[in-house]
């Protein structure tokens, strides 16, 4: 049968009105039969019509009559049949027929058609890779696939190629490239794209405006979020949204707000989404009354919240971890009523999870069973993590074993399960039993495990994964390392943090495949920042802040904060100012470093003014924000500012975090010398976790209320949770200020009993209870015998146990090994040297004062708190002769000295001037004069103690001249510095001389 030419081809059959026809479907049954003369001619005359390449196909009716079909024709049949066949029959059909090896056009609708199905995504790959003449709706149809499916490598992979055929993005494909950098916060790559829209001239479009602004607004660079939105000269709605979503995801809620009005000011009316953006916003933020507000205020506008606006919230809350706020607005979803959908259920049953309420969790899976929703692939994965994350691992794998159709993301849900439960091998297992269920682990799966070894700090076994990931045909991602980071980081691993982050960056490392490297992005330098920080390591920070600057952005408020947490803990709140001042746009979370680092660098008053532009600026404390604010109040032994906070925290139903919180205001009235409202706070959580039974614990202790401390712990062996190595501390501690040797070897002995591993810090509690107790050899041959070198506050906590019992044998021992570990510490050399003086080595110890002076070492600068009323304080600072009242508080001091040297005793008078050489030996008595201003500033109120917190350890003069005041005066005087809280009434000390 020879080939029919076109000019011959059958018509249509004319019985059949064209306009009857009820779809393409039912007119016609395809196949296609290769054709008798099937290969072209090599040959053509001039004028002649070419065959087609490759060959013409046959169709035939639902009467049965046949017609020939040519190129063109074929083309639209292919066009036809995406709705109506399956792919893979129709590439078969193709690969018959020929039309694949000899014409691009075939194969290039093909890869569009298999790219629509995100089942088929591997499939368009196959294709495409085998095409060599590849057109620009293939290049658009694989990036679109690989966006939808989160696959950002091969998606640049792609873009590449694309980019080496020649042909470049248009303003269609713009906005899924800038997707994909922000996905993978590639900020650089995002800018190289700015950089080609500015060339191209195509950022006055919206669509890519809006694009723009949603990955800057990702990448956390607000600045160039705003800027890209101000350059637009025609913002439509999406513009508008996608601003409150940016401000919103940073928590500036006002801002957003503010966005959303100058929107409908503009003339802009928001549509659904925009009000969907503005709740879930709320919700994100903590504040669900104003995110149900909005939608009471979209009715009003016309508006019908939809199943998404609600999903939108209760997600916010999710993931944010407010899951009982979640809970609460799925009950008022309920009840309006919305019927919820499985976007709807996976929400809540993430919230059961993170609350692990499994009888809630129960009740969703019998809903869903009822309404069918079980049959989303994702739900079932949720169910899973809900199931493992309630205890009940039995009841993830009954129900994954009931899905017929695993795909990986099902796999990797039970895999992170066993992860979660700390069962590595197991989850290992089931990585070789997906092979063997024709599903191939991808590097979400691996990334899973890496996890777990890191946070579990396997080195080892993390750095064999890698291997196997590369045996497998699976490359490591920038996640992959981002994970070993930080969970490296977060278990104590900083040095091995930091050498994979070295290795990264380098193709020749012990790490990663052969020449395989990655460079940081956000998250990486984010977690390199932390390691520094927890390794002091100040250079180091200096020089990644550098690489931040050139190539990702100090914008990012992530990076912001990691930058502000590590100069903070380097000391260095200099650097950390100028960098929390340089934000455009601060959010609470900013704040809380910046006060977490003022209190660590004992500037605590500081932490509290801080704390006041906060709330001027308009935002909101968080949980964090009450804990790092009680802890100023404690080091300053702010009593009144402390309860003022407590007030506000009931106010503010904090129950989030209500351990934490509570355990810092245990610490707070302890440190006030207010055990009796410590212990009300105490016994007023009914949920007492290990923390807490902790914090009341090392109250008592502070306080030097051994039995109380004890009998607390003998409560919670009975009802309580088992103690850890933080109760077993403490416990040592308090017989440590009385001395108590036996109970202390029995408390430190019975270690195996609660699984608590030994550590450095539990047997320099053993020193300090044998140093107390005087028994200082015994002290000294325990530490040569521990099986840990002995560290700088073991050494320090003998040296003190020297000075208190005049040992200066022993002492030299233990300052000497200080002089090594510490050779800057000059408080060391102090130490020493008072010891020296308490025996009347008077040589020896000027030997130690030129030692100090030769060395041009300096002391900790002193300062002195005194509270005044309800919510003053006032400081004084050794040198600092500018104090508030000085004078008055100077004549104050000489007539309670007069006094004293009547008694025989003449105190030393503080030192003012700076212009003067400071003795490092000598101390500036700077809690004399916050006592004497306390007296004075306080006449009126003679019932109230005085509170006075100081930086450093008192000296003896200070000690002796605060008891003879409290004689004197007839007033309590309450001291707190770095050591103890000494309570000083009529002449004496709660601590007993033996601090």
């Amino acid at each position: 049968m020879s080939t029919a030419p076109r000019s011959c081809m059958l018509p249509l059959n004319p019985l059949q009105d064209s306009s009857s026809a009820t779809s393409s479907a039912q007119r016609w049954k395809l196949f296609h039969v290769r054709a008798a003369s099937t290969l072209p001619s090599s040959k053509m005359t001039v004028g002649s019509v070419p065959e087609s390449p490759f060959g013409n196909l046959v169709k035939i009716d639902v009467l049965g009559q046949k017609r020939v079909v040519g190129a063109d024709e074929s083309l639209e049949l292919l066009k036809l049949s995406e709705e109506f066949c399956d792919c893979r029959q129709m590439h078969g059909r193709l690969i018959k027929l020929g039309a694949l090896g000899s014409d691009s056009l075939f194969a290039n609708r093909l890869v569009v058609m298999y790219s629509r199905n995100e089942g088929l995504s591997g499939d368009a790959r196959k294709v495409f890779e085998g095409m060599s003449d590849r057109r620009i709706q293939s290049y658009a149809a694989m990036i679109g696939s690989f966006c939808r499916v989160g696959n950002w490598d091969d998606l640049f992979w792609v873009l590449g190629l694309m980019i080496g055929d020649g042909m470049w993005p248009d303003k269609y494909m713009v906005p899924t490239l800038l997707k994909a950098c922000s996905a993978k916060e590639e900020l650089l790559c995002g800018k190289m794209v700015h950089g080609y829209v500015v060339r191209r001239k195509i950022g006055c479009d919206v669509y890519v405006g809006n694009g723009l602004i949603d990955f800057y607004a990702n990448c956390g660079d607000l600045r160039y979020s705003k800027n890209v939105f101000d350059s637009l000269s025609d913002r439509d709605v999406v513009s508008w949204t996608a601003l409150v979503s940016a401000y919103m995801d940073v928590g500036l809620v006002d801002e957003a707000v503010e966005v959303f009005r100058s929107m409908q000011v503009d003339g802009v009316r928001p549509d659904l989404i925009s009000w969907n953006a503005l709740a879930a916003g709320y919700a994100k933020n903590g504040d669900l009354d104003l995110a149900l507000e909005c939608f009471e205020e979209m009715q009003e506008k016309g508006l019908t919240p939809n199943v998404n606006s609600w999903n939108g919230v209760i997600s916010a809350c999710v993931h944010n971890g407010h899951f009982e706020d979640a809970l609460e607005v799925f009950r008022v979803m309920v009840q309006a009523p919305m019927d919820p959908n499985v976007v709807t259920v996976v929400s809540v049953l993430q919230a059961c999870a993170g609350l692990t309420d499994l009888d809630l969790g129960r009740a969703l899976h019998a809903h869903s069973l009822r309404h069918r929703l079980d049959e989303h692939a994702y739900f079932n994965g949720s169910l899973i993590d809900m199931y493992s994350k309630c205890g009940r691992a039995d009841y993830a794998l009954i129900v994954f074993g009931k899905v017929n159709n695993r795909n990986t993301a099902m796999w990797n849900e039970i895999v992170a399960a066993r992860v979660n439960a700390g069962e590595m091998e197991e989850a290992l297992e089931l990585v070789n039993m997906m092979e063997t269920d024709n599903v191939k682990p991808d590097v979400i799966t691996f990334n899973t495990i890496l996890a777990g070894y890191a946070r579990n700090g396997q080195k080892t076994e993390a750095l064999k994964l890698l291997s196997k990931m590369v045996e497998m045909d699976v490359q490591p991602n920038i996640v992959s390392c981002n994970v070993l980071i930080s969970g490296f980081q977060q278990r104590g691993l900083s040095i091995e943090a930091l050498k994979l982050i070295r290795a990264m960056q380098s193709a020749d490392n012990d790490f990663l495949p052969d020449g395989l490297t990655l460079q940081p992005n956000s998250i990486t330098v984010t977690s390199a920042l932390a390691a520094f920080a927890d390794l002091s390591l100040h250079r180091k920070g200096k020089e990644i802040h550098g690489y931040i600057l050139k190539n990702l952005s100090e914008a990012n408020m992530y990076v912001l904060s990691a930058l502000v947490d590590m100069y903070g803990k380097c000391n260095d709140m200099s650097s950390a100012t100028k960098v929390f001042g340089r934000a455009e746009e601060r959010s609470t979370v900013l704040w809380n470093v910046l006060m977490a680092g003022l209190i660590k660098n004992k500037r605590p008053d500081e932490a509290l003014e801080s704390f006041m532009k906060m709330l001027a600026e308009g935002h909101k404390p968080s949980s964090v924000t009450f804990v790092i604010l009680l802890s100023a109040c404690a080091d300053l032994a702010a009593l009144g500012i402390g309860k003022e906070l407590h007030s506000l925290i009931v106010k503010s139903q904090h129950g989030d975090s209500a351990a934490a919180v509570s355990s810092a205001l245990i610490d707070l009235y302890a440190k006030c010398g207010c055990i009796v409202e410590s212990r009300k706070v105490f016994d007023s959580e009914l949920d007492r976790d290990i923390a807490l039974w902790n914090s009341m614990i090392s109250a008592y202790t502070f306080l030097g209320l051994s039995d109380e401390a004890i009998a607390l712990y003998k409560d919670m062996e009975a009802s309580g949770p088992s103690p850890d190595h933080i109760t077993l501390m403490s416990l040592l501690s308090a017989c440590a200020r009385d001395g108590l040797v036996d109970e202390g070897w029995r408390y430190f002995r019975s270690m195996d009993e609660y699984g608590i591993q030994p550590s450095v810090e539990l047997y320099t509690c053993m020193v300090a209870i044998l140093g107390s107790a005087g028994l200082l050899e015994e002290a000294h041959e325990f530490i040569r015998q521990m099986p840990f070198e002995a560290d700088a506050c073991m050494w320090s906590t003998l040296l003190q146990a020297c000075r208190l019992h005049s040992n200066p044998e022993i002492g030299e021992r233990a300052a000497n090994a200080l002089f090594e570990l510490e050779p800057e510490n000059a408080s060391n050399y102090i130490l020493l040297a008072n010891i020296y003086v308490s025996s009347g080595l008077w040589d020896a110890a000027q030997k130690v004062r030129n030692l100090i002076r030769g060395r041009k070492l300096l002391t900790v600068k002193e300062c002195s708190y005194v509270n005044i009323g309800a919510t003053t304080i006032h400081a004084f600072k050794g040198g600092n002769i500018s104090d508030f009242r000085l004078d008055e508080t100077l004549d104050t001091w000489d007539k309670l000295a007069a006094e004293m040297e009547e008694t025989g005793y003449f105190p030393n008078d503080p030192v003012l001037d700076p212009e003067q050489e400071v003795d490092p030996f000598s101390c500036l008595h700077t809690e004399k004069l916050a006592i004497c201003f306390g007296i004075m500033a306080s006449s009126g109120c003679q019932r109230d103690p005085i509170r006075v917190s100081k930086n450093i350890r008192m000296c003896i003069d200070c000690h002796t001249s605060a008891k003879m005041i409290s004689r004197i005066c007839r007033r309590e005087i309450h001291v707190k510095d770095v050591g103890l809280y000494h309570q000083f009434k009529e002449g004496k000390c709660s601590c007993r001389d033996r601090w």
